[in-house]
């Protein structure tokens, strides 16, 4: 049987995606990413240097051998005039970009590092600079010309031609109360294959031009978890923005960490959602709020992308982002899953509350169950992880505790470890058998 239409094409996709992709241990995308991202920080005030500077502190501050190794840019880095008259390609800003991207991404490979580029599924950036609708196979060409090693694709500018036929519930946050939808205005029949809407397609486009590319591009999908991204992101990208943007602020931070508690089936090698970029060193949490944030974006093997100059980062900082027991967990080769839920701890069970999410989390790894227990309240409390509760525990054994922030052993426990948690923090511990 021949298959023809829009199932041969899509097929004709996926196999051009995998052989771009091999499977394998180096494949691009396989594991999170780990790298820098200037927005934060820089907003449109970005340059050759501040990218070249960024590769260069990753290296000096040893981030880039903790495997923080892709330096990135985002939105402003092209004229804002408009594309090539002749070869409709787009132009790097020739005053912060002097010799363009690929003499930067040449640097940036000296280095040891990879670099990544920005571009949005519409006609306009998020910055108004020209984007990559209609144009897919030409900047999939250039980015591939200029040696670039990933593609944070963005989800502004959108035609109206282009809009989705229905909303989604995860399309507008709001619409979501106690985790029902309620109010849509065009709500989705049941059956809809969220696959064949034009956002899905608007971001199959530039996965399959960069599929044709001799330089596989790691793809990273920026659609804020709009049309149930979820469902059809596999195969069409490495990671899927799940959420508004990330800010630094604690009820940001819960939000997100809520949401992307019930997506944690969609993780595994190649294939994962995106919490965003990392707010670590950026002002607006406490050190206790940086340590839950930084642990449950690595718990939820969300790429870890820091968002702070780098020269800015203290200490305490630098050590939290370098943290070896996490950072093995989210980069674990073995073990793809990552933490889950177990118990939510303030509210009932699988309950969805934007300011009391899950508390209580384990996942499997070389070094053994972590367990993850959160205190959303303003007060220290005492948090207990009973070993029956927790999947792939049994009651009644002994298990060794290792605190996976200081790395110390807690010694063997029956049954059960109580942790002191001060407000707003996380007690991040390892189990294995005595």
């Amino acid at each position: 049987m021949v298959v023809k239409g829009p199932a041969a094409l899509l097929a004709l996709s996926l196999l051009q995606l995998s052989l771009a992709y091999p499977r394998g241990e180096d494949e691009p995308g396989k594991l999170p990413t780990m790298g820098w991202n200037p927005w934060n920080t820089y907003d449109c005030n970005i340059s050759e240097a501040i990218v070249l500077d960024a590769a260069e502190n990753l290296v000096a501050l040893g981030l880039r051998d903790a495997g923080y190794d892709h330096v990135n840019i985002d939105d402003c880095w092209q004229v804002k005039s408009g594309r090539d008259n002749l070869t409709n390609e787009l132009i790097p800003d020739p005053v912060n970009f002097p010799r363009g991207i690929k003499g930067l991404a040449d640097d940036v490979h000296e280095l040891g590092l990879k670099l990544g580029i920005y571009s949005s599924a519409g006609t306009e950036t998020c910055a108004e600079y020209p984007a990559s609708l209609y144009y897919e196979e030409t900047d999939a060409a250039s980015f591939a010309a200029w040696g670039v090693d990933y593609l944070k694709y963005d989800n502004c500018g959108v035609p109206r031609n282009w809009s989705d036929p229905y909303t989604a519930c995860t399309d507008r946050w709001s619409n979501t109360v106690n985790g029902t939808c309620v109010g849509l205005a065009n709500p989705a029949p049941e059956d809809y294959d969220w696959g064949t809407s034009p956002t899905a397609e608007r971001y199959r486009r530039m996965g399959d031009a960069l599929a044709k590319q001799d330089r596989p591009i790691q793809y990273a999908l920026c659609p804020w978890g709009f049309a149930q991204v979820h469902t059809w992101a596999k195969g069409v990208g490495s990671s899927f923005r799940m959420s508004k943007d990330i800010r630094a602020n604690w009820g940001r931070v819960l939000e997100i960490l809520n949401r992307n508690s019930f997506l944690m089936n969609y993780v595994e090698f190649g294939s994962r959602p995106d919490a965003d970029m990392l707010e670590v060193g950026v002002r607006g949490l406490t050190s206790a709020e940086e340590r839950t944030h930084f642990a449950f974006w690595a718990l939820m093997k969300s790429p870890l992308i820091i968002g702070a100059s780098l020269t800015a980062l203290t200490d305490t900082q630098l050590s939290l982002l370098k943290n070896p027991r996490l950072i093995a967990f989210n980069q674990d080769t073995r073990y793809e899953k990552p933490a889950v839920p177990y118990k939510w701890g303030t509210n009932l069970d699988w309950t969805f509350n934007a300011s009391f999410p899950a508390e209580y989390w384990s996942g499997e790894s070389r070094a053994g169950t972590f367990i993850a227990m959160l205190n959303t309240g303003s007060a220290a409390v005492s948090k207990t992880a009973l070993f029956s509760e927790i999947p792939g525990l049994r009651r009644r054994r002994r298990y060794r505790i290792v605190d996976a922030w200081t790395g110390e052993n807690l010694g063997c426990h029956s049954d059960q470890y109580t942790a002191l948690v001060e407000s707003h923090d996380t007690a991040v511990l390892i189990a294995k058998p005595c």
